[in-house]
């Protein structure tokens, strides 16, 4: 792979299937470039400097199990996950990929079809080794890494799309937190109470324009999607080996498939419908493109009631001063179900490696309870073990019911995974273009926005 063009490249990542969409080719810094000739495994993470040297202990503990493997972390920035994937094709076209790298599901099924090493063989053969693991982990998360009957990554950390409710501003509005089977009027009501009680400048729904926590979960609840989603075949092999004794075990399959854009599906309109009368009636924000980082500090100041985000959120809300008693978690609400969203993250090993077996150890080693928790010692994510999110994690930071984040997964076993096929940077653009013109203005504007958004899903589609 080492030939790749910069237009082939694009064309892995589904950049320039859009005419309004202009794709930009990532700078690399000499810091992205692995070494070459270095004498070690290279992990490629999406981050900082410092997010290599926060791993540090990680590797220690990696070496003292394996000393004949030498592992470098290397910190790649990117704007977000796409990004991130961009400059990894870049090293792959330049012939200094890393053997093995962090992947989120946005970018799981590209990596699986064009980069990733199958891990099936690894798995069957060290069976023995992994099972705890499997033991541990629920399915729907494993299963968000199959492709095409084949498994590519082991799920590290996940995050449900949620509800963030700011305790204080629903005291104000005289309401208690909700109960699990609240549903969308419900939600439609709290939000006019609060918004009725807690000042003008108080925002009582934010919510982002992307694949998580945007307009999706709105989606999922609804029963729909704005692709059309499958699952393929095979996994058998898998499934009744490591989940044979799972309830869910007759519903896996060989990993999620969307082919087909569904943006003109009545349940799609009806959501977005929804939407748009929350920002016309000034109780959620119009959403503009972009991660919720910025957010922590509004929400920690009491100027948002409720936002969908993960996990991953407490310790941000921590350390901006939030108590424990100031915020709390629930379920997204029922609509026509109450089937979530979730992204989870793990390595995949590059077929361009020439360290394929040390790069399953590490995998291996990094699934393990000991080394996970060396990873995630704080609440910066959630980890995919069941038996890691605990009291002691969330102790002293919240959120009292901490208990919701793998909830989700147990209560609502058919929740699934951000919708994310190979040409995912392309789909995504879509949805973002489209997103804000379909939301604001008069609910005229709903079914051009959709139809456009068929449209232009169509062609990113068709760039596989």
């Amino acid at each position: 792979m080492g030939d790749v063009s910069r237009r082939a490249v694009l064309g892995v990542l589904g950049l320039g299937a859009l005419g309004a969409v202009t794709a930009s080719w990532p700078r690399l810094t000499g810091a992205d470039i692995p070494g070459r000739g270095e004498n070690a495994l290279s992990v490629a993470i999406l981050g900082t400097s410092q997010d290599a040297a926060s791993r540090a202990k990680l590797v220690q503990a990696f070496q003292a199990a394996h000393p004949g493997i030498k592992v470098r972390i290397q910190a790649i920035q990117g704007a977000d996950w796409g990004d991130f994937f961009a400059k990894i094709l870049t090293m792959v076209a330049a012939g200094t990929s890393p053997d093995v790298v962090l992947v989120a599901t946005e970018g799981a099924q590209l990596f699986a079809e064009r980069l990733a090493e199958p891990l099936d063989t690894y798995v069957k053969r060290d069976r023995a080794a992994v099972q705890d693991y499997f033991d541990d982990v629920h399915p729907s998360l494993v299963e968000a890494f199959m492709y095409q009957g084949s498994l590519f990554q082991l799920p590290m950390d996940f995050n449900s799309a949620n509800m963030y409710l700011n305790t204080g501003a629903l005291a104000k509005a005289g309401l208690a937190r909700p109960d699990d089977h609240w549903t969308r009027d419900d939600f439609y009501n709290m939000l006019g109470a609060m918004k009725r009680t807690n000042g003008n400048q108080f925002v009582p729904y934010y919510w982002t324009n992307r694949l998580f926590g945007g307009v999706v979960p709105w989606l999922y609840v609804n029963e729909t999607s704005f692709l059309k989603e499958t699952r393929s075949t095979g996994g058998s092999w898998f499934w009744d080996t490591f989940y044979a004794k799972d309830p869910t075990r007759a519903q896996r399959s060989g990993g999620f498939q969307w082919l087909e854009p569904n943006a003109e599906d009545p349940h799609v309109a009806e959501s977005f419908e929804f939407l748009r009368t929350l920002v016309a009636e000034g109780l959620g924000t119009s959403p503009a493109q972009g991660g919720g980082n910025e957010l922590v500090g509004q929400f920690a100041a009491g100027m948002i009631g409720t936002t969908p985000a993960g996990g991953y959120w407490v310790e941000g809300l921590h350390e901006a001063g939030m108590r424990e008693d100031q915020f709390d978690v629930q379920f997204f609400p029922k609509w026509r179900s109450q089937r979530h969203q979730f992204g989870a993250a793990g390595y995949a090993i590059m077929k361009t490696s020439t360290r394929k077996d040390e790069a399953w150890e590490w995998i291996k080693f990094c699934a393990t309870k000991e080394a996970m928790e060396i990873a995630m010692p704080t609440p910066t994510t959630t980890p995919t073990r069941r038996s890691m999110v605990n009291e002691a994690l969330y102790s002293g930071k919240g959120p009292k019911h901490w208990q919701v984040f793998y909830d989700t997964l147990d209560k609502f076993p058919t929740s699934g995974p951000i919708p994310a096929p190979p040409q995912q940077a392309a789909v995504e653009s879509a949805l973002i273009k489209n997103v804000v013109g379909a939301v604001t203005g008069s609910a005229a504007n709903v079914a051009p926005a959709l139809a456009t958004l068929q449209r232009d899903l169509d062609l990113a589609l068709r760039r596989n």
